[in-house]
């Protein structure tokens, strides 16, 4: 289990979407947009998933990540922001960044990728509803990203399967 954040946006029994900004998000994301209008799920990007949700008109209400490939405009205009570090707690990805930037921030310290950190702190938070953009799906998927990391994504997916569906599916 994770040390999760304070955060101020509850998550409990709320519908949660999760958008990184890999393949196919623009095409997920215009499919369920109504479903965005319509529910008003808890809206979480990963790194550059916020600036994918604010493409669409969207503004994040958390922003989870090490802050590397999201805009200055992205971080500032999110709810809160949620700084991914390494589990040992040294060298905190983006905490600078946002000092800078004068924003306020919770660091989170847990194992695996970022997108992995979003989708366990939906679960954790007991979302009813977990809905995911542009993610890692398919076996395939994970077996061609050679890189390490994956395993934590593939044992993530199990943990929080029950409640995880693609965006597809809720279109």
């Amino acid at each position: 289990d994770l040390k999760l954040p304070p955060l101020k946006t509850c998550l409990y029994k709320r519908q949660v979407v999760v958008v990184v900004r890999g393949k196919s998000y623009r095409e997920d994301l215009r499919a369920i947009k109504s479903y965005l209008r319509e529910k008003k799920p808890v809206l979480i990007g990963v790194d550059g998933g916020g600036d994918a949700l604010m493409e669409f008109g969207f503004i994040p209400d958390i922003l989870i990540g090490d802050m590397d490939s999201v805009s200055d405009n992205a971080l500032r205009r999110s709810r809160e922001r949620v700084v991914h570090a390494y589990q040992d707690g040294r060298g905190i990805p983006g905490q600078k960044r946002l000092e800078t930037l004068g924003l306020k921030h919770y660091i989170l310290s847990a194992p695996g990728t970022s997108e992995d950190i979003a989708l366990l702190m939906a679960y954790q938070a007991e979302a009813s509803l977990i809905v995911a953009i542009g993610t890692h799906f398919s076996v395939m998927e994970f077996l061609e990203k050679g890189r390490p990391g994956m395993s934590s994504t593939f044992l993530t997916r199990l943990k929080v399967g029950d409640r995880l569906v693609d965006a597809k599916g809720v279109s």
